[in-house]
């Protein structure tokens, strides 16, 4: 009787695992389509993929809350150890980096409607490829915390270099634009903030990353995060030259 009891425990513990993964790869789909309609809204000038963005924010709070809730209850009940335990909390820490990324996705379609007022006499290219490859470590990481897969995070984890490097080019580029032209300024001031709302977009799959990595090996990824350029935001201290 005691081993039946102790088998249905274990098998409880697991589907209640399992349930803690499934909404946490809901969430994880619901931002990753927040993060590609908003995207598309910006480049497309799709006022309809922008609403759809924003729409979605509520129900990406909803299962965060509803998660938060799970993971407590977890805790509560069954006093998980070790590995368990890990992932549990860990699952706290990556869907607050989810909402997160929910919320500067809303702000990139909310920031899309007023861009598509204007007729910008420059393209787009640079922000689309950084678009692009901000959506692509953002299914990367999800696919990874669905598998439990740290070479995935890891890939993810160097990846954001690359996305920083694209960040500071864009905000060079759109500097010279207002510089050239004051018309420039109010639609390069928009970009402007899009380009570092998908930055932190990029910044926060790389905070799941190291969650991952951590939750399943029990170890920090070593080393320091791999950063690009940060020229822009250098500062002249006073009596240097």
């Amino acid at each position: 009787m005691a081993s039946d009891t102790a088998a249905h425990i274990v098998k409880s513990f697991e589907l209640e695992l399992n349930r803690l993964r499934t909404l946490i790869s809901e969430m994880g789909g619901l931002v990753e389509s927040q993060v590609a309609l908003a995207c598309q809204a910006v480049l497309q000038k799709t006022d309809d993929a922008a609403a759809r963005a924003m729409e979605t924010d509520p129900k990406v709070d909803a299962l965060e809350r509803e998660v938060e809730q799970f993971v407590i209850r977890l805790l509560a009940l069954r006093q998980p150890m070790a590995e368990d335990l890990r992932l549990i909390v860990a699952s706290l820490k990556i869907t607050g980096d989810l909402e997160r990324i929910g919320d500067y996705a809303a702000n990139v379609a909310k920031r899309s409607l007023v861009l598509g007022q204007y007729q910008l006499p420059f393209s787009l290219t640079g922000l689309g490829h950084m678009s692009r490859l901000v959506q692509e470590n953002l299914k990367t990481i999800i696919d990874a915390v669905g598998d439990s897969d740290i070479d995935k995070a890891v890939e993810v984890w160097r990846s954001d270099e690359s996305v920083d490097e694209i960040y500071n080019a864009l905000f060079r580029e759109l500097v010279t634009y207002m510089m050239e032209d004051p018309r420039n300024i109010t639609p390069c001031t928009h970009l402007l903030f899009i380009a570092k709302n998908l930055e932190r977009i990029g910044d926060h799959a790389t905070n799941v990353a190291e969650t991952l990595y951590y939750a399943v090996t029990g170890t920090p990824l070593e080393g320091a995060r791999p950063k690009g350029d940060m020229s822009p935001y250098a500062v002249v201290q006073p009596g240097r030259g």
